[in-house]
């Protein structure tokens, strides 16, 4: 989701090279992503060869915003105990 939040359309090969993962991990975690509606899938054909790609939801932007501010909040909260 990270890569998908400052950038408006990844596809596959993208992804798969940034996060370095393999075609399987990869389109496990984007399948489950794609069921949560995090994120929208758009397949086409550019010239004879297939490409997906990948843009984050609005549903997956705010839950994705919302899990950052729980992490920060975590991180002020350990801050205080020390």
């Amino acid at each position: 989701m990270s890569v998908l939040m400052v950038e408006d359309r990844v596809d596959f090969s993208t992804l798969k090279d940034t996060l370095q993962l393999t075609d399987g991990n990869l389109a496990s975690h984007l399948r489950a992503l794609e069921e949560a509606e995090y994120l929208q899938v758009e397949k086409q054909f550019v010239g004879r060869k297939p490409n997906t790609t990948y843009q984050a939801t609005e549903t997956g932007r705010k839950a994705f915003n919302s899990h950052l501010d729980a992490l920060e909040q975590l991180i002020l909260n350990n801050r205080k105990d020390s």
